[in-house]
This record gives C-alpha cells, structure tokens and sequence, in this order.
C-alpha cells in the first residue's frame, strides 16, 4: 500500500473541509470515470491524491442489475478494505448493500481485473483496516465525525479462489 506524500496530505487536508467535501462527493466519480475511460482503465484523478483506487463490480441489492463504484481501497496483500464513509453522509453508501446481499463481486485495479468475496469486518480486525485507512486518507476520522448517528463499516474483500 502505497501512502501519500507531504504534497498529497496538505491537499487532503482542503478535501476534508465539509463543504468541499459536499462539492466533491457527487462529482468525484464522474471525473475518475472519465479519467478511466481515456486511460483505458488504468489511471484516476484521485491518484494525485495518493490513494489507491479501484472499480468494485457489484449486483444491485435491489435491481440485481450490475454497478461500477470507483472507490479509495486499503490493499493489504491480495486483500481489499473499502470503507463505507459516504463521505460522513447519514446514510450508507449503495454499494455497502449491495455487497452484503450479493458479496461475490469483481475489482478492476490498474487495468486488470479479478474475483473477490465480501464481507464486514469486526473487533480488532476492523480496527486494523480502520487505521489503515486513516493512514491512507485523515478525512475518514472527519467523515467519522459526521456520520456520528452510524457506525462507517469496514468491507473486505478477499480473492476468490
């Protein structure tokens, strides 16, 4: 896992002021997708940022019908921590159910594309991916903060064999 540099962590500190935060959350996406697209799937915007990002193939919850999130990831290994921040919004993100309904899923990182299982993490092995992720990206305690009224859940997913 790659960390941000001291660049990188001053710029994360603009991204965490809420109403930048509030600009950026539904926009983030739409500019990543178009950077994918024109690097054939291989490079983000978010990357200036230092973080590592994928595309997490999930079956909707509700539709069954298949989405592509561009999210920021913990690797670890051969294994993938999303946290479910919604940007410290009230509620869940969309992908967090579906993957709980449908945990098969699939993860496209730098161009290439494999198979993994999800599920929820808990007690200390939370916590280890939690602080992980705080290490990546100082914004997820902010968000935290925010989204007081839930507990942000940490989804990890493991390569299917």
């Amino acid at each position: 896992m790659r960390k941000p540099n001291l660049i990188q962590r001053a710029l994360h500190q603009f991204f965490m002021l809420k109403p930048v935060t509030a600009y950026f959350a539904s926009r983030t996406h739409i500019l990543d997708g178009f950077a994918l697209k024109m690097t054939r799937g291989k490079h983000t915007l978010s990357e200036i940022l230092g973080w590592n990002i994928v595309q997490v193939i999930t079956t909707g919850a509700k539709t069954g019908q298949k989405h592509t999130t561009i999210l920021i990831a913990v690797i670890h290994g051969e294994k993938i921590a999303l946290i479910g921040s919604n940007f410290g919004r009230k509620p869940n993100p969309g992908w967090y159910y579906n993957l709980k309904k449908h945990p098969a899923c699939e993860v496209r990182l730098n161009g290439q594309s494999n198979r993994y299982l999800a599920r929820e993490t808990e007690g200390e092995e939370r916590e280890l991916y939690w602080k992980q992720a705080v290490a990546l990206y100082a914004g997820y305690e902010k968000y935290k903060e925010r989204a007081s009224h839930r507990r942000i859940p940490v989804i990890l997913l493991e390569p299917q064999k």
